[in-house]
């Protein structure tokens, strides 16, 4: 006779182990905000070398492991979706990107993870999730967050005249880098909301070196499209693509992945919210950028943090519930 308990413990096990890959996922995406503000190429170059060499990594141990028999089993309309899924990432990182030459790295990095509000409506129109009273809280108040941090970048547009960038379009620097980053977290909340899909049939490194192989490749057509110079960089700008594919990219993001097989896109999803405290710091502390967060920005991120710890609260106390 099986030990009730013992079959509790296993799901337990599990989502506290999915919890400890998500934290090191945050750490990892809290480099990337930094590490391109350090770096002198242009946004969609970063974004195509940061791919290109994750990806050759992946496919090694793609083929080491004979893994490619698992896309035989996917249908025509899931690779599809696996191709979408690539383009929306390749969209999110080349907008993201961008987005950090005309704004702050507190401003851009709050508002890229308006995600978590995105991919709660996402999962309930798609996937069937249905979102509860408290996800909705959880919603408006990162949408006040949000705002606050907009709010002078709307009302005061000189806040960061001092950085000489021209808009495109006639706007100020400040907002276009803002609406930069909220495409950057609509793109990137369409990405999730398919990687949980296709999650629940594909391993992790199978799911990812298909996804990430397709975000490569459109980025390599953009970059083609656009004339982007794609080199020569010096020693500090490879070293920066190199650790944007290790941390950001490979513990990060494929962190965030391997966890949607085992937790719902939403809650995976929030705690994506850590990324604003940990890249803020590190862009407060490393001397060539020093960047410190304004009022309005701090008030914002309190709030959507403040969203993040009460989702994740509610989730574990309806996961505990019999």
């Amino acid at each position: 006779m099986v030990d009730a308990r013992a079959a509790d413990s296993a799901p337990d096990a599990q989502r506290r182990k999915a919890g400890l890959v998500l934290a090191l996922s945050v750490f990892g995406i809290s480099w990337a905000a930094p590490l391109i503000r350090l770096s002198s190429a242009e946004p969609l170059a970063i974004a195509m070398w940061r791919l290109i060499i994750a990806e050759s990594l992946l496919l090694l141990v793609f083929c080491w492991r004979r893994d490619w028999t698992s896309w035989s089993t996917l249908t025509r309309a899931e690779h599809l979706i696996a191709g979408g899924a690539g383009a929306m990432l390749a969209v999110h990182f080349w907008s993201w990107n961008a987005s950090l030459t005309y704004t702050t790295v507190a401003a851009s990095v709050v508002l890229v993870n308006l995600q978590p509000a995105i991919v709660a409506v996402g999962a309930s129109w798609i996937l069937r999730e249905t979102s509860s009273s408290r996800q909705r809280a959880v919603i408006a108040l990162a949408l006040a967050g949000a705002l606050l941090v907009a709010m002078p970048a709307i009302f005061a547009p000189s806040r960061h005249a001092e950085r000489a960038v021209t808009a495109p379009f006639g706007l100020p620097a400040t907002l276009f880098g803002d609406l930069l980053a909220l495409l950057g977290a609509v793109t990137a909340s369409m990405y999730y909301l398919a990687g949980r899909r296709l999650r629940a049939k594909l391993d992790l490194v199978p799911y990812v070196t298909l996804v990430y192989g397709w975000c490569t490749a459109v980025l390599i057509a953009l970059v083609v499209l656009t004339r982007v110079p794609i080199g020569p960089y010096g020693n500090r700008d490879w070293a920066i693509f190199v650790a944007l594919a290790a941390g950001p990219m490979l513990l990060g993001h494929t962190g965030m992945n391997w966890a949607l097989k085992h937790l719902p896109a939403p809650v995976v999803n929030l705690t994506v919210l850590g990324e604003p405290v940990g890249a803020s710091l590190l862009a407060m502390i490393i001397p060539a950028i020093g960047e410190r967060p304004d009022v309005w920005t701090l008030a914002g991120g309190v709030l959507i943090l403040g969203a993040a710890v009460y989702a994740l609260r509610a989730e574990g106390e309806s996961k505990a519930r019999p």
